[in-house]
């Protein structure tokens, strides 16, 4: 199976610089890496240059112009831009166990998406981390929250079936920082939908019309592990509103969304 690692990003080079090199670090590589850039400036994209004279690994840019937060038009782009059988997809905030894309694999089957766990390093850690350039965790780090999590033990995974989750609970079952699917469960379903313009709820609406369509939630446990740098959240000003969207997708009979990937195909 060959895969494609998809990486959302905005203006933190920094960052997505120790992203690159956890992937770089990983026990099974992935076919290729995807930047989805939704209006970064000049510094990530050298950061990227600077990566892709590093790897074997074929790297791919793509980007948008910064004019708001569109991270699933830009996934939507990154997605078109796949070129294999299976997408892995993770934030440019995010540092991967040594074992993230293996763990995906092994436990990738049909009719099935998977979502994973994330530890999250404090301040002081993440901070050391991004002057260190450190991109080795473990249970025992210091300053973590979700210590738990830290943990690999991925045979448990062997007795935790996929479940058809029921949609209303999805908010609180998936991270779009962690996921990864059949890209053409992707393309049936038309991709994320682009009418979410500000943060929240575009990964439960996916994924809520995957669940539609008939593929099950795989919650990976002590697999799958990243370790999530901390920074300031994002606004939420605008969150009732998609959840307004979120709603009216879930109440539909159909699992396509209109305004989805199959535009980014007539425009790429």
């Amino acid at each position: 199976m060959k895969v494609s690692l998809l990486i959302a990003t905005y203006n933190w080079p920094e960052a997505l610089l120790l992203v690159l090199e956890s992937v770089k670090n990983q026990s099974v590589l992935p076919n290729e890496i995807i930047i989805a850039d939704d209006g970064s400036n000049n510094e990530t994209r050298q950061v990227i240059e600077n990566f892709r004279t590093t790897t074997v690994i074929e790297l791919h840019h793509i980007w948008q112009e910064d004019i708001g937060f569109r991270l699933a038009e830009i996934r939507n782009k990154a997605i078109v831009k796949s070129q294999f059988e299976y997408i892995i997809q993770i934030d440019g905030d995010v540092i991967l166990h040594k074992d993230y894309i293996k763990d995906h694999i092994y436990y990738a089957a049909k009719n099935t998406f998977i979502t994973g766990p994330r530890v999250l390093l404090l301040k002081e850690t993440t901070q050391f981390a991004l002057t260190s350039k450190i991109t080795k965790f473990n249970p025992f780090t210091r300053n973590i929250k979700n210590r738990f999590n830290a943990i690999h033990a991925p045979l448990i995974n062997q007795l935790i079936r996929p479940k058809k989750t029921p949609v209303e609970k999805l908010i609180f079952k998936v991270r779009g920082c962690n996921m990864s699917f059949w890209r053409q469960d992707l393309l049936d379903i038309n991709g994320y939908e682009e009418d979410f313009k500000t943060w929240g709820r575009e990964d439960s609406d996916l994924s809520a019309r995957l669940i539609k369509k008939g593929v099950a939630l795989r919650k990976l446990r002590l697999a799958g592990i990243q370790y999530h740098l901390n920074h300031n959240e994002q606004e939420k000003n605008n969150i009732e509103q998609n959840n307004a969207i979120l709603d009216k997708n879930k109440k539909a009979t159909s699992f396509w969304c209109e305004n989805g990937i199959s535009k980014q195909n007539e425009i790429l």
